[in-house]
């Protein structure tokens, strides 16, 4: 069962309900306005680390919000703002280089930043949102696929909505280009970046 209607589609360019296609009113009745709780979500990252492991690691603070519609997903949106300075890959050192000019230089530029500019359902509980994700001075396009993993009223009486994402990107398409070369062949750091994202967001009145 889809997050904003019960049809699928084939295409990723979601089209609105017509009188033959009903919307779920308790689908419906999720269309508003939520932010991102930060304590119940994760953003995550990880990387390919001289040829043979993956490092992973993740932005322990950011802020972000959604609109959700429910009669017709692609009006829905998303923006985050992520803390640059947060990152953590468990490493002291490694944290330091990241946050250095070799990477995102995070002194000059403390926030990485996506905001969307269009939202598609791909059939069933599968979403893609599309928009741009600024990364030091360089901002591009980038797709996010979502699932969409329910709804929920908690304990304090929050409305929530759960969704779980991914995405693979090149860092040097942000300008993040730094590397060592091995003596085997190959590289330090990959260029593909695989990202991860586990987001909880509560219904604002």
């Amino acid at each position: 069962m889809g997050l904003f209607t019960r049809r699928s589609q084939d295409t990723a360019t979601a089209t609105a309900p017509t009188a033959a296609t009903a919307v779920d009113p308790a689908l419906a009745a999720l269309t508003g306005d939520y932010v991102i709780d930060a304590a119940h979500s994760s953003i995550g990252f990880t990387v390919r680390h001289a040829m043979v492991t993956n490092v992973r690691g993740s932005f322990d603070a950011f802020e972000g919000a959604l609109h959700l519609d429910g009669s017709d997903p692609a009006r829905s949106t998303a923006s985050i703002d992520v803390t640059i300075g947060s990152v953590n890959t468990g490493i002291g050192d490694r944290d330091a280089h990241l946050l250095g000019s070799d990477f995102f230089d995070a002194e000059l530029f403390p926030l990485m930043t996506f905001r969307s500019t269009r939202a598609a359902q791909l059939g069933g509980d599968a979403y893609r949102i599309t928009g741009e994700l600024t990364i030091k001075d360089v901002t591009r396009p980038l797709s996010i696929d979502l699932e969409f993993t329910g709804s929920a009223t908690d304990v304090y009486g929050n409305e929530r909505v759960g969704f779980e994402g991914s995405a693979e990107i090149l860092r040097s398409d942000w300008g993040l280009t730094w590397n060592a070369a091995l003596e085997a062949g190959g590289v330090m750091v990959s260029d593909k970046v695989k990202l991860g994202f586990d987001i909880s967001a509560i219904k604002q009145a």
